[in-house]
């Protein structure tokens, strides 16, 4: 049994799952598995995958793990939640795996949004480490080298005194590789160290754990809502369950430059700062210091969360640009969790139908960087057309 722990998963699946239980209790949605590089993986493993994932049927909040998110996120997951959540089951009923003629991978998923909202995080890490038993890629985490190399990339944030996070469940090499990863870093990171997206890690090493939203939720607000209203409906939402807390605001989902047509002094003032996760990061920092200048507001008040594809060597590059403009952290994922010598896989599942007035509306993202647009392609050029990108 890969995955072990309901908790292990990324925070920001539970704060939306806490959102979408209040908003949207009876929304139906698809998910969709897609491989960017379109790879052939091995004989049966769409097998061994279904039985994996039928051990994850077995999975519940244990009750220490209950304290825990009591007494860590009580401030915003409230008690009717986390007994909700006490009692939530992964359904495997509500996937669809196969391999198709040239061993690609496909999955499906359907059912509520509030149920099926926790596959994506855990069911990518057990894709990701099945794949390297499956394809005999074994390497030993614990060879010098490979401790050497991740104690460089803590000393190499340490030096720029920059704030990071480990954001890299989706895609590890293993579980026992993100565990030896936190429990490094947490070693020797120390504050600048902050945390990691992981509950299940946060709650085993005592650490933050950290996260707010992810594209989905503005994705199904398009779908329902349109595209013009998608942000900021999205926004205020987010606000209402959380009245000011979990305070990131994701502004790519389509482009930045549309995101900040509408994110106005109420919503700058309020949310805490931004996360970047497409597009140049430069140019991104750039237009955010100039939006909040044009509204009055000291960027050096504000953060931007940088967690785009990041290694040490461009985190510490962005930190620096930052000095004195702007606050910055950095959540950093693959380049930690799966950096042993292997290829990672380059793979993501995202929402692409949503269940509104009796039929299945296409839900698509845009981005700042052209290759992580998601959806269906004739969508994608009518969310454009919609909202006058280029």
């Amino acid at each position: 049994m890969i995955i072990k722990s309901i908790l292990d998963s990324d925070l920001y699946k539970f704060t939306m799952m806490n959102a979408v239980v209040k908003h949207f209790p009876s929304l139906k949605v698809k998910y969709k598995f897609t491989d960017r590089n379109k790879i052939s993986f091995p004989d049966g493993f769409d097998k061994d995958l279904i039985n994996e994932v039928k051990e994850m049927e077995k999975l519940q909040l244990t009750n220490d793990e209950k304290i825990f998110l009591t007494e860590k996120c009580g401030d915003f997951l409230p008690p009717t939640f986390i007994d909700l959540l006490k009692g939530y089951r992964f359904d495997s009923n509500e996937l669809k795996i196969s391999l198709n003629d040239n061993n690609q991978l496909n999955i499906e998923i359907e059912g509520y949004w509030y149920s099926t909202i926790l596959w994506e995080v855990p069911l990518m890490a057990l894709i990701s480490e099945l794949y390297f038993i499956k394809t005999g890629q074994k390497v030993d985490l614990f060879d010098n080298d490979n401790v050497y190399h991740d104690i460089d990339k803590v000393t190499s944030m340490l030096s720029h005194n920059a704030f990071f996070a480990d954001f890299g469940t989706r895609r590890r090499y293993s579980y026992e590789n993100q565990d030896r990863i936190v429990t490094l870093f947490k070693r020797h990171g120390g504050d600048k160290f902050v945390g990691t997206s992981n509950v299940h890690f946060a709650m085993k090493y005592d650490l933050k754990p950290i996260g707010t939203m992810a594209h989905e939720w503005i994705m199904v607000h398009a779908a329902i809502y349109g595209y013009k209203m998608a942000n900021t409906l999205a926004s205020e939402n987010w606000v209402d369950v959380y009245g000011g807390q979990l305070g990131t605001v994701l502004s790519d989902t389509y482009t930045t430059d549309v995101f900040f047509r509408t994110f106005d002094m109420k919503m700058s003032k309020l949310y805490d700062g931004v996360r970047h996760d497409s597009g140049d990061p430069f140019v991104f920092a750039d237009k955010v210091i100039v939006h909040y200048k044009s509204l009055g507001i000291d960027p050096m008040s504000k953060l931007i969360v940088f967690s785009d594809g990041l290694n040490t060597k461009l985190a510490t590059e962005i930190k620096e640009y930052c000095v004195g403009k702007i606050m910055c952290s950095f959540g950093i994922g693959t380049h930690f969790t799966n950096d042993v010598g292997v290829t990672p896989l380059n793979m993501v599942i995202k929402i692409y139908q949503v269940w509104v007035n009796g039929e299945w509306v296409n839900a698509v993202k845009l981005s700042d960087d052209l290759g992580k647009n998601t959806g269906d392609p004739t969508e994608v050029e009518l969310s454009k057309q919609v909202l006058h990108v280029a």
